[in-house]
């Protein structure tokens, strides 16, 4: 990560037509989204007010809009006006992964003497760590910035580290987003056939699956996502990035859930549910759209009587 990036002479350098006013300015190390909390001075974006009383505590600078200024002039951070705040936050984004700026250290891959690598794994040649006795059948694609734990299995046709899907479309061209950051899978972690883990959008961040937790077939887990450990995700399952699971969580077949959502532990999402809330610890939830599953039962029994 860098130490000091300076928002005015990145803006200049990567498009001087771009005009953007600067005040209290800051340096800062990495680009996150304005409600992530992590270890790093970060840059982000506010362009609603919907994010305003939810910012975290570690940003150093913030693009938004001249009708959001007067709200977040009393905060310590640094505020650069722009006319678009999420396009030339996304931009930069882009700029800072195609020059360097901002990317992971290049490493040999490395891995271990015996794990059990298939002849028609394609295994990226840096940044990919492979435990022992970690098992990766055919056609396996496993792309940079991926660990894999000891005793892990990834059955063949799966893609792990692919990028995600994130695009932005600002009403002329669809801009594709570039992932710079990775995945690691704990130990003891099954994926099974023809599954996609995405890597995260991020230099700082990691698609997390944890210990011992098993991958059915066909299952999409999107960029960003924290699985706990011993999560069970079977066949058909579609994460949306960024979610977070907790530990012991059952998510039945065909379960969709959105994107950002907190699954909490010992959760059970039952078959086909479509998740677009948070699910607390131990709820059960089911449906489209998912409610408690107690709930959904009591009306469709009612539904049912009324017939």
């Amino acid at each position: 990560m860098s130490n000091g990036l300076i928002l005015s002479k990145l803006l200049e350098g990567m498009n001087p037509t771009i005009k953007f006013k600067v005040s209290n300015e800051q340096s800062f190390e990495v680009l996150a989204l304005a409600t992530q909390k992590i270890d790093y001075r970060t840059c982000v974006f506010v362009d609603s007010i919907q994010f305003i009383d939810n910012l975290s505590d570690n940003i150093s600078m913030v693009l938004t809009t001249i009708e959001l200024e007067k709200m977040l002039s009393n905060r310590p951070f640094g505020i650069c006006i722009v006319e678009d705040p999420r396009k030339i936050f996304f931009e930069l984004h882009n700029y800072l992964s195609e020059e360097g700026v901002l990317k992971r250290e290049s490493f040999e891959t490395v891995i271990e003497e015996n794990a059990k690598i298939h002849p028609l794994t394609s295994i990226a040649s840096n940044n990919v760590q492979i435990g022992k006795n970690v098992v990766i059948e055919e056609f396996v694609v496993i792309r940079e910035n991926t660990i894999i734990g000891n005793n892990s299995i990834i059955r063949a046709g799966s893609i792990i580290g692919g990028m995600g899907f994130e695009f932005k479309n600002d009403g002329e061209v669809v801009m594709a987003i570039a992932h710079d950051g990775g995945v690691i899978i704990g130990e003891h972690v099954e994926i099974q056939q023809n599954s996609c883990v995405d890597r995260a959008i991020y230099v700082w961040d990691n698609t997390v699956i944890g210990d011992y937790s098993k991958v059915d077939n066909l299952v999409h887990i999107g960029h960003g996502i924290k699985i706990g450990k011993r999560v069970m995700s079977t066949a058909g399952v579609i994460y949306g990035g960024r979610d977070i699971v907790g530990d012991d969580a059952w998510i039945g077949l065909n379960v969709t859930t959105r994107n950002a959502i907190t699954i909490g532990k010992g959760a059970r999402l039952n078959m086909g549910a479509v998740v677009t809330q948070d699910v607390p610890d131990y709820g059960s939830v089911t449906g489209n759209f998912a409610i408690d599953h107690s709930r959904f039962i009591t009306k469709l029994k009612r539904e049912r009587d009324e017939e």
